[in-house]
């Protein structure tokens, strides 16, 4: 189990720096790649294609947005 914990902290990373969104405000960030993971996965999944290229959006929105956002917004829709 404490090997699990060190193999998730060794391989995490943040999100990259956006140049679309050079302010410490960070919440339309957040938004666009919230959109974006479901767009991609949207249009992934209507073509047949892997839905796991997707992924990276859902990791970058996953670090970016607080986690009150991510049970109380995001899974409203």
């Amino acid at each position: 189990m404490a090997e699990d914990i060190k193999t998730k902290i060794k391989n995490y990373q943040t999100a990259p720096f956006d140049s679309r969104f050079p302010n410490q405000n960070q919440t339309r960030n957040c938004w666009q790649n919230y959109l974006d993971f479901h767009r991609c996965e949207k249009a992934m999944t209507a073509k047949g294609g892997d839905v796991s290229v997707c992924e990276w959006y859902r990791r970058v929105y996953k670090s970016l947005c607080p986690i009150s956002w991510q049970y109380n917004h995001f899974t409203e829709t």
